[in-house]
């Protein structure tokens, strides 16, 4: 007897469930720079304070500004979708997002608001860099007073609160619409229909940026005499230390 057969009059056969379909998005270079990028400057942020963690800070700057230098050059020589061209136009179509934002704030574009924030966030992010990591540099090397070493903190600080209100606007839409918007910059998919955007992930190319920054972080801790992590980090040694230094 067969399966079929063994079925009672009236019933019939669930078909199996199939898996949702997903499109290609975002490529894995662009993936692999965008978590390079934020735990670079968290880590930078963390250790921000004292002469304990400066080697590891200084190091974290430098990683941030050399992946700077990638995204441009991807920008610039990579795939469309990747392309700086694709920000410039969302952000210069904020005049006139504005303007139909002031004239009818009920029937405003709420699609093109998100894109043109993550845009902005974006642009932001990019071109804080290179003032962060310049003030950050002349104040390592002792080329200005405090006030230097303030207009570091700035930047720094104005950094944060950007991520922060990247963070909280991914957040805000996840909620919204019950899709974690975070996930397309892990995965690369999301769900739907249709033709992959992203044709080539050039997973290859991604894991090229991860090795130069291991590479790098290596090549840093060879020249430190102390290394990147203080030896009294793993021995136990007071928390306070850092803002003990900051004192003398």
């Amino acid at each position: 007897m067969n399966a079929s057969s063994s079925l009672s009059p009236g019933t019939t056969a669930t078909a199996p469930a199939q898996p949702a379909r997903t499109r290609r998005v975002v490529d894995a270079p662009t993936r692999m720079f965008h978590w390079l990028f934020a735990l670079s400057f968290v880590g930078a942020y963390l250790t921000a304070d004292g002469e304990r963690w400066r080697a590891m800070h200084v190091t974290l700057g430098y990683t941030l500004a050399g992946l700077l230098v990638f995204r441009l050059l991807y920008g610039l020589f990579g795939p469309r979708q990747a392309g700086l061209a694709v920000l410039w136009r969302k952000v210069t179509g904020a005049p006139a997002w504005l303007r139909s934002v002031l004239q009818s704030p009920t029937q405003a574009p709420w699609r093109q608001s998100q894109n043109l924030l993550m845009a902005l966030a974006v642009v932001l992010l990019l071109l804080l860099v290179l003032p962060l990591t310049l003030s950050g540099y002349a104040t390592y090397n002792e080329w200005g007073g405090d006030w230097l070493e303030e207009v570091h903190e700035f930047f720094g600080n104005t950094f944060g609160l950007v991520v922060l209100a990247h963070v909280a606007l991914i957040a805000g839409l996840s909620l919204v619409r019950r899709k974690n918007q975070a996930l397309p910059m892990l995965t690369g998919r999301i769900e739907g229909a249709g033709p992959d955007l992203v044709k080539n992930n050039r997973a290859w190319l991604a894991g090229l940026l991860l090795v130069a920054v291991l590479a790098f972080a290596a090549w840093e801790w060879q020249a430190s005499p102390q290394g990147l992590v203080p030896t009294s980090a793993w021995a136990g040694g007071g928390s306070g230390q850092g803002h003990d230094d900051d004192d003398d």
